[in-house]
């Protein structure tokens, strides 16, 4: 999944600009979905919206057919930005007052994203001290207007009021939703969380793993970009909106997981703590004994497996030490066939299981040593993504 722009059409003469704005943002990757009000069909029909985006249009609150839910909340909570481009003299009138009786002012009043508003319409419209008066009230309450420009108008006259070119409109959103795309078209596998082993039909061996790195370092693929698969186990931290998740539950199950999706990738970051060991004679019933000795075996390295068959794809491993943290995770790199390591000692105060913090060593295949004080995990995701572009 993608970051979603929900692109607001009314009634104007630019709205074939409109069509040019969806396919850019589609080009960019990002999912965009189209709500066009009653006039605005008039001018260019769903179709061609939905042609462009792959999506259903909405032109109407009270749409028959469709499945049931709440489609302006839904698709005010969806969006990522919204712009409204052409925005008509008196669509922006409607939001200066707060007017919602169509879903497209509906969705735009109960959205808490950023609302880009592109005005389009004639020269003595704009300048009418009405609107102009409309739109300095919207920007005080942050709406973000990016200017008409001036030229010849659809009607003959000659003055400011044509909608703002769509490469502009998609670069001004662009570069605020994905500032730094060093990793647009790349599709990154992170894997989170922890396994968990069954004893018998009740209970289960597993460890404190959060996973709270991973989804730090998803949120990161997705910030910069790039399109995230989680494979998740058992994880109390949430995956980011915008991943593509894979729920599994033991070490076998996401080494399934990850090795399926291996051709799909750039790269593999195996953020996860997939347990060692399982339970060699597991017992679908309750066992009920006054002692209980298990017997364990090892479980499928999947670091070691994907090293083993990525080809000229990159491999991230992860070493959570209690001693000879350097020695050991040199060694882990190597026999993995990684290409960075993020090591940490994990009784260090702020490195530890389920906090928001690490103290990482970042180590490259080439030997390249960078010890990192303490900081959160969102900070450390991309600092790691920094460095994954240079190995």
């Amino acid at each position: 999944m993608k970051k979603t722009i929900i692109l607001g059409v009314s009634g104007g003469i630019a709205i074939y600009k409109s069509c040019e704005i969806v396919s850019r943002f589609v080009k960019l990757g990002y999912d965009v979905r189209v709500i066009m009000t009653k006039n605005a069909t008039e001018f260019v029909t769903p179709l061609t919206f939905e042609t462009l985006s792959n999506n259903k249009v909405v032109t109407t609150t009270f749409e028959k057919d469709r499945e049931f839910e709440v489609e302006h909340i839904s698709y005010a909570k969806l969006a990522s930005a919204f712009i409204i481009a052409p925005a008509t003299a008196n669509v922006i009138a409607k939001l200066a007052e707060g007017i919602c009786d169509d879903m497209l002012t509906t969705t735009v009043c109960a959205t808490k994203a950023p609302v880009y508003i592109c005005p389009a319409m004639n020269t003595n419209m704009y300048l009418n001290p009405v609107t102009q008066g409309n739109i300095q009230k919207l920007k005080e309450l942050g709406y973000i207007f990016i200017e008409p420009t001036e030229g010849r108008l659809a009607c003959g006259d000659v003055g400011k009021g044509k909608m703002e070119e769509p490469i502009n409109i998609v670069s001004v959103v662009d570069s605020a939703l994905t500032p730094k795309p060093d990793y647009r078209e790349k599709t990154i596998l992170v894997t989170a969380g922890a396994t968990e082993e069954p004893i018998d039909g009740v209970r289960f061996i597993t460890n404190r793993s959060s996973g709270k790195m991973g989804m730090a370092i998803a949120e990161a693929v997705i910030d910069r970009g790039g399109k995230v698969i989680v494979v998740k186990g058992k994880a109390t931290a949430v995956a980011p909106k915008g991943a593509e998740v894979v729920d599994v539950t033991t070490t076998q199950a996401m080494r399934d997981a990850v090795m399926s999706r291996l051709s799909e990738v750039d790269a593999v970051i195996m953020a996860a703590a997939p347990s060692d060991y399982k339970v060699k004679n597991y017992s679908p019933s309750k066992i009920k004994s006054e002692t209980l000795t298990l017997e364990l075996v090892k479980n499928p390295d999947i670091a070691k497996e994907v090293g083993a068959n990525k080809g000229d794809k990159k491999l991230v491993v992860f070493a959570a030490e209690t001693d000879d943290l350097l020695q050991n995770a040199v060694k882990k790199l190597h026999a993995k066939n990684g290409d960075l390591m993020v090591a940490n000692d994990v009784t260090m105060e702020g490195a530890g299981f389920n906090v928001d913090t690490n103290v990482a060593t970042l180590i490259t295949k080439s030997g390249a040593m960078t010890c990192l004080e303490k900081m959160p995990k969102t900070e450390l995701a991309h600092i790691i993504l920094d460095t994954l572009l240079e190995v």
